[in-house]
């Protein structure tokens, strides 16, 4: 993999921030969504959200993101620890571009250590039950569904998810090589 720099977010980055999600959900969500929501997605909106987000409206202890040599921003992973030492993955998106090249194996590992720095000695996350490229991808990296599953509806879609959890014990939690 090329030189790249994985760092905390700053209010900076909002609009690469926004352009990465957007283009993320249209790519890992096409075919498992509806197109029409797909293609409604606003980067321009998107940005003010990671604005507020980046400010400190969002419960999130750690936005990281991915950016190449030449600084550009093509993914990102935002975690957040609870009160029950229990840390959450709330999204992992790259640029369709970066995908299958190791960002976010890299990405993933950078937020679970912020998550057992912050004293999280567990890690959960949520997938989209028909996305199966993504459940692949947490398998792989040791993952599993614990048998927790819920209608995410916040979009006016209903969207079945399933819950993965992972423990943190130290594996793939060593520092990453650039």
């Amino acid at each position: 993999m090329p030189d790249v720099t994985i760092r905390r977010a700053t209010i900076a980055d909002a609009a690469a921030l926004a352009h990465v999600h957007v283009r993320g959900w249209q790519a890992a969500y096409h075919g498992l969504m509806p197109q029409d929501h797909l293609d409604g997605l606003d980067v321009a909106e998107r940005e003010v959200r990671w604005r507020g987000w980046l400010a400190g409206d969002h419960p999130s202890i750690a936005v990281l993101v991915w950016e190449d040599a030449d600084g550009v921003v093509g993914g990102f992973v935002n975690v957040a620890a609870g009160p029950d030492a229990t840390g959450e993955v709330n999204a992992l998106y790259l640029l369709p571009e970066h995908w299958d090249r190791g960002a976010g194996r890299r990405l993933l590992a950078d937020g679970l250590r912020v998550l057992a720095a912050a004293g999280c000695d567990t890690a959960t996350l949520w997938v989209l039950d028909t996305n199966r490229r993504a459940r692949r991808f947490y398998e792989i990296g040791g993952w599993r569904p614990d048998g927790a599953t819920r209608i995410d509806d916040s979009l006016g879609l209903s969207l079945p998810e399933t819950r993965y959890r992972r423990e943190l014990d130290g594996q793939g939690l060593r520092p990453t090589a650039a």
